[in-house]
């Protein structure tokens, strides 16, 4: 029986990280893994450098009740609305304030590349 140690919240481009270690290591995926890949490649569009910055930016403006996992689901998802921001933290139980959205919003459009505004 398998034992789950610990959990950690991590985004797409960090799982995406982590597969290509695998693969390293392995030599090949099994048949969950290239299809985990598979879509990884299809909608990842920040590199691990780009979405580090944008976990620091979002960190940084310290808004109450915003956890490690919604700043994640933010990084994957890149809302670059307030409204889009407070779609995606509407599945977690927490409110946050229009001015809190707009701050959010602002740090990922900065952040989003060309090719996803």
């Amino acid at each position: 029986m398998e034992k789950i140690l610990s959990q950690t919240p991590m985004n797409m481009v960090e799982l995406a990280e982590e597969i290509k270690k695998i693969k390293k290591r392995e030599g090949e995926l099994n048949f969950r893994a290239n299809k985990t890949e598979e879509y990884l490649n299809y909608f990842v569009n920040l590199k691990k450098e780009d979405a580090e910055e944008l976990y620091k930016a979002i960190e940084k403006l310290k808004i109450p009740r915003i956890r490690d996992q919604h700043i994640h689901k933010l990084i994957d998802i890149l809302p670059a609305t307030e409204t889009d921001v407070k779609n995606v933290l509407s599945a977690y139980p927490i409110t946050i304030n229009k001015e809190n959205l707009k701050k959010i919003a602002a740090v990922i459009k900065k952040a989003v590349p060309e090719t996803k505004k």
